[in-house]
C-alpha cells in the first residue's frame, strides 16, 4: 500500500471511528433509560417514558436537516479554505435551528396532543406521557442547536469533538436518571430533567469546543452575510430536500412496523427484534459515511475531483468489508444473537425463519448508507429527496403489494428491495454528476 493510500485511510479512520463510537453511544442510553424505568413499581412510567421519547425522537429526527445541511457545507467552505463562510454558516445555521425551536416550543400542547392521538395509550400513560413531553420540549433549543454545531464540527474535520459531546450528553443522561430517578424518586419528571440537563451541559460543550476550534481559523463573522436574504433562501431549499427525504425515510418503516402490527403481536414482535440488527448495522455503517460527508465536501470546496473519487473509493471500500463482516457474523451467529434478544419460544422461532433477509441486508444497504453520505457532502439535497421519493413510489409500495401473497417475507422483500434501489439510484446519480463538477473544476 503506497503512502497517498495509508493517509487516505488514516484520515477515513480519523473520521469513521470517533463517529462509530458516538453512534453505538446512542442506543446504550435507551437501554439504560428502560432498565432504571423497568424497576419502578408500575409498568405505566416504562410505557410513558417510552411513548414520549418516541414521540420526541420522530420530532426531532425530522429537523435532522439541520446537522446534514450544515456538514456539506461547512466542509465545502473548509475545503475552500474560507473562514468568514465557515463563520457564517455557523451563524445562519443556529439562527435556523433557533426558530424552528421557539416554533415547538409555542406548538407544544398541539403536537403532544396531536402525537397521543395517533399512538393512542392507556389514559394513565398518556397523562405521565405528558408531563414527560411537557419538560423535554424545552430542551428544543440545546438540541437543535447541537445538531447544527455537530455537523459543524464534521464539516471542520473534528469527528472527535462529535464524540466527546455526544459521549458526554449521553453519560451525564444516565448519571441524572440514577441520581433523579432512583435517589431522588421523581420517576418520570426525573426521567424528563435528566436528558433536559444533559442536552444543555452538551450544548454548553460543544459551544466551548467551537470557541476554541474558531481561534484557529482565519476571518470574521459578517452580520448582513449572515442575514443575507439569497443565502437563507438556499439554505431554506436545501434543508427542505432534506427534511422530506427524512419524513419519506419515516413512512417507510412506519408502514412496515404497521403492517407488521397487522398480521399480530408475534409478527410485530419478531420483526422488532430483526430491525435491531438493521439498526445496529446502520449505526456502525453510517460512521463511513460520515466520513464521505466530511471528505467529499472538502475536496468539492477545493474543486478537486481525483480527490472526490478516492474519498468515495476509499470510503465505499471500507464500508463494503464492513458489511461482509456483518453479514457473516448474523450468518455464523443471528440464532445466538435472537436468543439474547427475547426468550419467548415462539416469537424466537419466528424470528429465525426470517433471519435470512437479515443476512443479505448489510451488503444491500451499504450502498444507500455510503452515498447518503456522499450526497450530502456535496450538498446534491434534491437527487436526495428524488432517489428516496422514487424508491418509495416506484419500488417499495409497489413491491409490498404485488407480494401480499408471501405474508411477511413480502414485507422483508419490499425493505430490501427499497434499500436496493436507493443505492442503485445515488449511484447512477453520483456517475451522472461527476462530468457536471469537472466543468466547475476546468472553469476555474
Amino acid at each position: 500500500m503506497d503512502s497517498k493510500n495509508k493517509h487516505l485511510n488514516r484520515r477515513i479512520w480519523s473520521l469513521s471511528g470517533p463517529m462509530m463510537l458516538s453512534n453505538v453511544s446512542l442506543p446504550l442510553l435507551g437501554l439504560v433509560d428502560t432498565a432504571v424505568m423497568g424497576h419502578l413499581d408500575s409498568a405505566i412510567y416504562l410505557g410513558a417514558v417510552s411513548v414520549g421519547a418516541m414521540i420526541l425522537h420522530f420530532i426531532f429526527w425530522g429537523f435532522g436537516f439541520l446537522r446534514m445541511s450544515t456538514v456539506g457545507l461547512v466542509a465545502q467552505a473548509y475545503g475552500a479554505n474560507n473562514g468568514d463562510e465557515i463563520r457564517n454558516l455557523l451563524a445562519r445555521g443556529a439562527v435556523f435551528a433557533l426558530v424552528i425551536a421557539v416554533l415547538l416550543v409555542l406548538l407544544q400542547s398541539i403536537l403532544i396532543t396531536v402525537s397521543l392521538n395517533l399512538v393512542q395509550p392507556s389514559h394513565e400513560v398518556a397523562l405521565l406521557t405528558r408531563d414527560y413531553f411537557d419538560i423535554r420540549i424545552w430542551s428544543a433549543p440545546a438540541t437543535l442547536l447541537t445538531y447544527v454545531l455537530l455537523g459543524w464540527f464534521l464539516g471542520m474535520q473534528k469527528a472527535r469533538h462529535v464524540l466527546m459531546v455526544m459521549v458526554f450528553v449521553n453519560v451525564l443522561n444516565i448519571i441524572l436518571d440514577l441520581v433523579l430517578v432512583i435517589g431522588f424518586g421523581l420517576n418520570v419528571q426525573g426521567a424528563a430533567l435528566a436528558s433536559l440537563i444533559a442536552e444543555y451541559s452538551g450544548l454548553f460543550l460543544a459551544i466551548y469546543l467551537m470557541r476554541t476550534l474558531l481561534k484557529d481559523v482565519s476571518g470574521q463573522l459578517h452580520q448582513k452575510q449572515v442575514f443575507d436574504w439569497s443565502a437563507f433562501r438556499k439554505l431554506t431549499s436545501l434543508n427542505t430536500d432534506i427534511f422530506i427525504r427524512t419524513i419519506t425515510l419515516l413512512f417507510v418503516f412506519a408502514f412496515f412496523t404497521t403492517q407488521s402490527a397487522r398480521a399480530g403481536d408475534v409478527v410485530v414482535a419478531a420483526n422488532a427484534i430483526l430491525l435491531q440488527f438493521l439498526t445496529f448495522t446502520a449505526y456502525v455503517l453510517d460512521a463511513y459515511a460520515h466520513a464521505a460527508e466530511a471528505m467529499v465536501g472538502e475536496a468539492l470546496g477545493d474543486k478537486n475531483i481525483k480527490k472526490i473519487k478516492q474519498a468515495v473509493k476509499a470510503c465505499l471500500i471500507w464500508s463494503l468489508w464492513s458489511s461482509v463482516i456483518f453479514s457473516c457474523v448474523y450468518v455464523i451467529a443471528g440464532h445466538q444473537i435472537i436468543a439474547l434478544l427475547t426468550d419467548i419460544e415462539e416469537v424466537r422461532l419466528y424470528s429465525e425463519s426470517y433471519l435470512i433477509w437479515l443476512m443479505m441486508m448489510p451488503v444491500v444497504a451499504v450502498w444507500s448508507y455510503l452515498y447518503d453520505g456522499v450526497f450530502i457532502g456535496a450538498t446534491w439535497s434534491k437527487e436526495m429527496r428524488n432517489v428516496m421519493l422514487m424508491a418509495v413510489l416506484i419500488v417499495y409500495l409497489p413491491v409490498w403489494l404485488l407480494s401480499q401473497s408471501l405474508g411477511n417475507h413480502g414485507l422483508w422483500l419490499s425493505m430490501i428491495l427499497f434499500l436496493a434501489a436507493r443505492g442503485g439510484l445515488m449511484a447512477w446519480y453520483y456517475r451522472k454528476k461527476l462530468p457536471a463538477i469537472n466543468l466547475m473544476q476546468s472553469s476555474v
